[in-house]
């Protein structure tokens, strides 16, 4: 079956990418204006960049980012990998929203094509470990949580900072994944990259 990504360049969708990777044909991003969209990660600024890392073609929609509106975009992204890549089903790097995940699935519906969501209710300490032992290499690019300040910035989640970011996640209790929007991540290398 022929598949999209919706990808941001963070460790969910980079994750989602290499549980899906034999059938990928396109990499689908959404570039939004606004900083704290509800359904798009930010910043993506990396994308172009990783797409060809990662040897797949990018299809990259802009998007104010204006709650509900953005979906209009997004739809209208996937339709655009439907017709040039013949793609019959749609992969997410949703962890835990109900808000994104149910979004995209009614999109998919409407388009007739399939809704993958292998990360779907993972238990999300699990779910970095494993990405960390995958020898994923995520950056945190953003933070907007209780207990985590701008130091965090720029650390790269290896197995000794993801055992603080657990500390710290149960002690404020914020997402550890960041499902929230509490952290924002960037991948720098990983075995997706061909």
């Amino acid at each position: 079956m022929k598949l999209g990504v919706l990808f941001s360049g963070g460790k969910d969708s980079s994750y989602a990418l290499y549980k899906a990777r034999n059938e990928v044909k396109v990499l689908i991003t959404l570039d939004s204006k606004n900083k704290d969209s509800f359904m798009f990660h930010t910043p993506i600024d990396k994308v172009q960049e990783l797409s060809k890392k990662i040897n797949l073609p990018l299809i990259k929609v802009k998007t104010e980012g204006r709650k509900e509106e953005e979906l209009e975009d997004l739809k209208k992204a996937i339709k655009k990998a439907i017709n040039e890549y013949q793609i019959e089903g749609v992969v997410t790097g949703a962890v835990a929203s109900t808000y994104q995940a149910s979004r995209i699935q009614k999109i998919c519906d409407e388009l007739e094509i399939y809704c993958f969501n292998p990360l779907w209710l993972k238990n999300q300490e699990e779910l970095l470990r494993e990405i960390v032992e995958l020898k994923f290499k995520i950056k945190i690019v953003k933070v907007a949580a209780d207990g985590l300040d701008e130091s965090w910035i720029g650390k790269v989640i290896d197995k000794k900072n993801l055992e603080k970011l657990i500390v710290l996640s149960k002690k404020y209790r914020f997402s550890i994944s960041g499902e929230g929007g509490e952290i924002e991540t960037e991948i720098l290398d990983g075995p997706i990259f061909r």
